[in-house]
């Protein structure tokens, strides 16, 4: 019995831990199978590419940059552990061809990823195999703009697009003023593309690109070709050059510049990052090279300071292998390496494996033909490498590397420095969320105002402290042609001298020599005529001519109009216009009927009501308690009329008692007290000054007439009374000369000539000056001026400005109008005529004034006799009314009228005003109980059956 049970508790225990064992191993296959699924087994080595060019500046220092990442990556145990990167380098020369020849080479070594390219050319090739490949293409240098994601979904930058660095050199053009540049470029892909971007950043702050220089790619420079270019420069006006080449070929031009005497006063040298490149790298510079760039601007990628940064310079500089000084596209280079990393880390965590399939189109291209194009494979996993390469935020040796939605990196900012003496000094920063600013773009936490957008002070080419104008005349003779008009009329303004061809005289010629001799600079200029010397010409289409290239400048009476703004600008105005009304007058005689003339029909008829209707007011307010507003009604309505119209003599006899009455008639004589002012000194004008009257009264009485409009031959006015105005032009009619005008309007719209003309003012003052019999009517309905044009953003026309100013100041611009425009043929006193009548609007306000105190007397008048109704004792008659209300309503309603119209006409005793008690007529039961008693008992009263 006890060996049984010793055998059943051995076999119960033997069970237990045989169930426990399965489960052990059950539960270990099961998380093997879940760590098997979420982790693929790592291979030992992954392979990727590089190329780029081996004997460039930016090759040279990518190459070491690029070993030392894969370094630090092997040994680092964070980032693919287990796994060890191996990097495989192809020279691409910076050429298309060999650029595809290496990148083919790739494919066949089952590449998961290429550091590079270097050259825009060599990315434009490459980036449709991998498109195809599914490589992803971290390129390090490549910064044309054109790399746009939509058609390159595998080209991956990680420096900055020359986009942002065209937005900076536009910025810096804003800054100090400038309106046109020079741009000096590679005719590639690189070159051409930035500087379209460069011409699209300018346009957007209303710059231009005047004149674009390419310059052949090909290393073996060309001095000649650079000498042509240079000449051909210095002969146009810009003096800003922005150069975008490589580094080889942008010191041949500063070369040649300096030989020219480009590198001197006056000129402004922007270069890209290339020569920053090749400073960082190869500093200091060979002297002659040196040299050849003083004052030059130039920009360089920004990389924040960091610890990290600072240990990997330092062990550049004890590595003994690099052949060149540490500069920004190594950093770049080195960066990509560790973002492709940090990727694959991220790929194979995800369950990611490296495998490769052959593409069914490849394989058929290579069975026919010897290309052995089957040899290269599709990298299975390139779309999830590439989210996770686009998805890696990490902090590298350029600051964050964090990708935008269009894959640009985020925060893009250039340092600006300034080439001088020996080295080179930082005048500032941009960045595309602070502008320009002296300060780190890390340092700002918000974007600058424009304010703030500044740089430090510069040292330009030829040691010049003072900022450069940025354009100067050619030294190559060539003069401006200046588009004069021919006028057959008006010729004080303007007009040819007889007997020359390109010589004029005249206020406008006068004023433009005098501005031009003040500018700092020669401005050679020739006179061209424009017009046929029968009629003035057409002011417009002579602007239109600067816009086609037939004239660099209009001088001239020139308005300043709308329309002509918009194709070109204008100077400071040197003599103010506008259009003013000429019409024909007649004098007038006081006559017997003059005392009226001071008002207008509806002034009059406004005052004759006002003064009744005061009247009125203060009959109401006063009757009750004044015995002299009582009495039978013949007499009070006497008493109305006198009282209203006495006031407008101060003469009225009835004394005001009441406190409203009283406020009414202050208020009132105030404003008869303006009145009388007013027709009193109106009326002393009328009869005692010789009056000027016109039936035209301004451009709106103008309008509303059918009557025909003249106006000068050539002159905006026509444009702007067809337009603007909406006067059918079969009422305007041209009219060439002074004489023209004055036969006109003694004519008259009835035999054949015109009720008014219409032009500007300078000329009606001239036309006036000997032709007394006409005026100016109304006021001047538009506002302009006179001033010279010139094509769009011509640092002329502003340099020109300030030189008007000057005039203006210096008193000259006054001398030269007395000069030519200084008449005193006629010596009326006034050039204007006006309506001397006073108007309705010119006392509205004290007629509100007056009309608001009567109406707020009325409604407290009012408000106090309501409550003397209601808190008064009813009458018997109300008292029956009340006892029959709901026999008869009406009749209620009828007593209480009458009530209230007694109320309104009994006499109040003045004595008793001041307490709330009021005599009531006989009618009045004193004895009787009070009103709310007494109407209670009549109700109980009544019999409802009645």
């Amino acid at each position: 019995m006890r060996k049984s049970t010793t055998f059943f508790v051995f076999s119960s225990v033997f069970v237990a831990e045989m169930k426990l064992l399965w489960s052990f191993l059950f539960l270990s296959c099961l998380c093997l199978g879940f760590l098997g699924h979420g982790y693929s087994e790592k291979p030992e080595v992954v392979k990727i590419g590089s190329i780029f060019s081996f004997n460039s500046v930016i090759g040279k220092v990518a190459k070491i940059a690029i070993e030392e990442a894969v370094k630090d990556v092997n040994s680092n145990p964070d980032i693919l552990v287990g796994t060890r990167l191996q990097v495989s380098m192809q020279n691409s020369n910076c050429s298309g061809f060999m650029g595809m020849v290496e990148a083919l080479r790739f494919m066949e070594k089952d590449i998961v990823g290429i550091i590079g390219p270097q050259c825009s050319v060599v990315a434009h090739m490459i980036s449709h195999m991998a498109n195809e490949l599914r490589v992803p293409l971290l390129s390090f240098a490549v910064t044309d703009p054109v790399m746009s994601p939509l058609q390159f979904p595998y080209f991956i930058r990680t420096s900055q697009s020359d986009l942002y660095q065209m937005e900076a050199i536009a910025s810096i053009v804003d800054l100090y003023g400038w309106k046109e540049v020079i741009a000096v470029f590679v005719d590639d892909d690189y070159g051409r593309n930035g500087v379209a971007a460069l011409n699209d950043k300018l346009a957007s702050r209303r710059l231009r690109i005047t004149y674009k220089a390419g310059l052949h790619p090909d290393n073996a420079v060309n001095k000649n070709e650079i000498m042509n270019m240079l000449i051909k420069i210095m002969l146009l006006q810009p003096r800003i050059i922005v150069i975008h080449v490589y580094s080889e070929l942008g010191f041949a031009v500063f070369k040649e510049a300096k030989y020219l005497g480009m590198m001197g006063n006056g000129y402004v040298w922007i270069a890209t990052d290339w020569l920053s490149t090749t400073l960082d790298s190869s500093s200091p510079l060979p002297s002659e090279r040196l040299e050849s760039i003083q004052g030059a601007l130039v920009l360089r990628p920004h990389t924040p300071d960091s610890k990290l940064k600072r240990e990997f310079f330092a062990r550049w500089r004890k590595n003994p292998d690099a052949p060149l000084a540490l500069h920004t596209y190594g950093l770049y280079a080195y960066d990509s390496v560790m973002l492709l990393a940090r990727a694959l880390d991220k790929y194979f965590k995800h369950g990611g494996k490296i495998s490769f399939s052959n593409d069914s189109m490849l394989d058929a291209l290579g069975k026919s033909g010897s290309l052995n194009l089957e040899a290269m494979t599709v990298f299975d996993g390139g779309e999830a490498l590439l989210k996770d390469i686009l998805g890696t935020h990490m902090v590298g040796l350029t600051g964050q590397l964090q990708f935008t939605t269009d894959r640009s990196r985020i925060r893009p900012a250039y340092d600006i420095i300034n080439v001088a003496g020996t080295g080179v000094r930082q005048i500032g920063y941009w960045s595309n969320h602070s502008g320009l600013s002296v300060l780190p773009p890390e340092s700002l936490t918000k974007p600058n105002m424009s304010a703030s957008q500044k740089l430090r002070h510069v040292i330009w080419p030829g040691e010049a402290f003072q900022k450069p104008r940025g354009w100067a005349f050619s030294n190559n003779g060539k003069e401006l042609k200046i588009g004069v008009p021919r006028r057959v009329s008006y010729k004080e303004f303007v007009s040819q001298i007889r007997g020359t061809e390109y010589m004029f005289k005249g206020f406008c010629i006068d004023v433009f020599t005098a501005a031009v001799n003040l500018l700092p600079y020669a401005v050679p200029v020739k006179f061209i005529p424009y017009g046929n010397g029968k009629e003035n010409p057409s002011y417009t289409h002579m602007v239109e001519m600067i816009t086609s290239g037939n004239f660099d400048g209009v001088v001239g009476d020139i308005a300043i109009v709308t329309n002509r703004t918009k194709i070109v600008d204008f100077t400071q105005p040197y003599a103010a216009s506008g259009l003013v009304v000429v019409a024909p007058f007649k004098k007038l005689n006081s006559g017997a009927w003059a005392f009226l003339r001071p008002f207008n029909r509806l002034m009059w008829a406004v005052t004759a009501c006002c003064f009744l209707f005061v009247g009125i007011v203060v009959w109401i307010l006063e009757h009750r308690i004044n015995d002299e507003f009582r009495g039978p009604p013949k007499r009070q309505c006497v008493t109305i009329l006198w009282f209203s119209f006495s006031t407008m003599f101060f003469a009225h006899r009835e004394n005001t008692v009441s406190t409203l009455g009283r406020l009414v008639l202050i208020i009132w004589l105030f404003v008869v007290l303006i009145i009388n002012s007013s027709y009193t000194a109106s009326l002393t004008s009328i009869l005692t000054v010789q009056q000027l009257s016109s039936p035209i009264k301004g451009i709106d009485s103008l309008r509303e007439m059918d009557d025909r409009i003249g106006y000068q031959v050539g002159s905006f006015a026509e444009r702007y009374l067809r337009d603007e105005l909406n006067i059918s032009e079969s009422r305007l009619v041209p009219l060439g000369s002074p004489e023209a005008y004055a036969k006109a309007l003694k004519d008259g719209p009835r035999k054949g000539g015109v009720a008014a003309i219409v032009d500007e003012r300078p000329y009606v003052e001239l036309f006036l000056s000997s032709n007394c019999a006409y005026r100016i009517v109304g006021q001047e309905f538009t506002k302009s001026g006179w001033g010279f044009a010139f094509p769009r953003d011509s640092p002329l026309a502003i340099d020109l400005s300030t030189a008007i100013l000057e005039l203006a100041e210096n008193g000259d611009l006054q001398r030269i109008h007395d000069k030519w425009l200084m008449k005193n043929a006629c010596t009326l006193e006034n050039a204007e005529l006006e309506s001397d009548r006073l108007h309705l609007k010119s006392f509205w306000g004290l007629f509100l004034i007056c009309g608001v105190a009567c109406v707020l007397s009325l409604f407290l008048y009012f408000v106090q006799i309501i409550r003397q109704l209601y808190n008064g004792k009813p009458s018997e008659e109300e008292e029956d009314a009340i006892g029959r209300e709901n026999h008869d309503s009406s009749s209620l309603r009828s007593t209480r009228l009458q009530r209230f119209l007694s109320l309104m006409d009994e006499k109040e005793d003045v004595s008793k005003a001041g307490s709330k008690k009021r005599k009531i007529d006989g009618s009045v039961n004193d004895n009787s109980v009070s009103r709310h008693s007494r109407r209670l008992d009549s109700f109980n009263s009544v019999n409802p059956l009645d």
